[in-house]
């Protein structure tokens, strides 16, 4: 017998029939012997609607009466599975954030987690019934809804599961887990069996849709062991594999990875933007002047590159931002024009950042060579350039994305 926590997303909760078939998934657990604590989503779309109306109500709405209205979608899902499990003969029972409690900042609309206390679910999970959890929400100091900002409900799960001491928190989404590379550019990735926290944190983070980067940071920090699989598989589909688990990825420690591939995977963000300063002025303390406003802004820069200036009198400064941020960032600069120093800005929003990813990166020479002359080879050109001990990534211009992502996935062995 397990304890388990079993998340559903929007497309897996989006109408009453695919409710039902998440009920028969959360069943086939519970008749397994094992303990099971849910956590769900809004409907498809709901939220959009919910954030919709707020929008129409007031543009300048109050950010605790906006949670307020978002954090009743979840509330629905999590009624009415719970009303479908118990027509099926399962004891189950819903929760909202408030009432676990699932305390957070007071940052409404994009709270962040402080603490759960888990005992009152550790009670009712072993007294057999099945706690149906409204992902997305929880408590504010302020005694009042708070919302864990777009998809908080993977957050909400992993926290739970750490609280609750699960020994597996599974991801339902509408894909049966993570891939070496997005599967519609590159038809040959295959379904990664294990993936690392670490990896799967580069990967969250640098383009892949599948998990939130917060989500993936406390599984990280809490070694919650996560498994992305499809809500669309049968419920009834024989639970074997890797490990006696069903198709999937599972995310966990890297000493659970018996063999281990030199890259893990390809990725690649299109929502980046460049910005070049020309002729700055070469002195101590012109990046901060460049970067700490940008900070203030709570604008996060990725790539930087600075040129040498064989004058010792002028150089460049190169960098990126989220491309939602683009203009703000120019203007923020411009506005520090005399305080910087320079001659002229530049921008570009054609840009695609694409990653190699792998923590046996760590152990071995030359992947970084290989990237390079991969790219050189197919005429693509490198904007800039970063590196960590487990991921390199290129900026290049938007158009090469696809040919770029096909080279470094089979230069690296990864087509299936």
């Amino acid at each position: 017998m397990a304890r388990l926590v079993l998340k559903f997303g929007g497309t897996s909760v989006a109408d009453l029939d695919r409710i039902r078939n998440v009920a028969r998934h959360v069943k086939r657990e519970v008749d397994a012997g094992h303990e099971v604590a849910v956590v769900v989503s809004a409907m498809a779309g709901e939220t959009n609607k919910l954030v919709e109306l707020c929008r129409q109500a007031a543009p300048m709405h109050d950010a605790r009466e906006y949670d307020a209205v978002v954090a009743s979608g979840e509330q629905v899902t999590s009624g009415l599975l719970s009303i479908v499990l118990q027509e099926m003969g399962v004891n189950a029972r819903s929760w909202q954030g408030w009432q676990i409690p699932l305390r957070t900042d007071s940052a409404h609309g994009a709270a962040r987690i402080g603490e759960i206390d888990g005992d009152r679910l550790i009670e009712r999970l072993r007294q057999g019934q099945v706690a149906v959890v409204a992902g997305f929400q929880g408590v504010a100091p302020d005694n009042r809804i708070s919302t864990l900002g777009r998809g908080g409900s993977d957050t909400s799960a992993v926290a739970i599961a750490a609280a609750i001491r699960a020994d597996r928190c599974d991801i339902y989404t509408d894909v049966d887990g993570v891939y070496t590379t997005d599967p519609r550019i590159v038809h040959s990735a295959r379904r990664l069996d294990r993936v690392a926290f670490e990896e799967m944190l580069e990967m969250a983070s640098l383009g892949a849709k599948v998990l939130q980067v917060r989500s993936v940071e406390m599984a990280m920090v809490h070694g919650v062991r996560t498994f992305v699989r499809s809500s669309f598989d049968d419920p009834d589909a024989p639970q074997t594999g890797d490990g006696n688990l069903p198709p999937g990825t599972l995310i966990c420690d890297e000493d659970e990875i018996v063999e281990q591939q030199v890259v893990t995977g390809i990725a690649f963000s299109k929502d980046e933007a460049q910005i070049s300063i020309r002729d700055v002025a070469d002195k101590p303390g012109v990046a901060h002047a460049v970067f700490g406003p940008l900070a203030d802004a709570n604008i996060n820069v990725d790539m930087i590159v600075q040129n040498i200036s064989p004058d010792g009198d002028k150089t460049d400064i190169t960098f990126t931002v989220p491309e939602t941020d683009y203009e703000r960032a120019l203007k923020v600069i411009e506005g520090r024009r005399e305080e910087i120093g320079f001659g002229a800005i530049e921008g570009a929003r054609n840009v695609v950042k694409v990653s190699v990813i792998g923590i046996g990166m760590r152990s071995h020479a030359g992947i970084a060579a290989q990237c390079f002359r991969g790219l050189a080879e197919k005429g693509i050109n490198i904007r800039a350039i970063t590196t960590s001990e487990i991921k390199i990534s290129v900026l290049i211009d938007s158009a090469y994305t696809e040919l770029a992502v096909r080279t470094l996935h089979s230069l690296y062995g990864l087509d299936g």
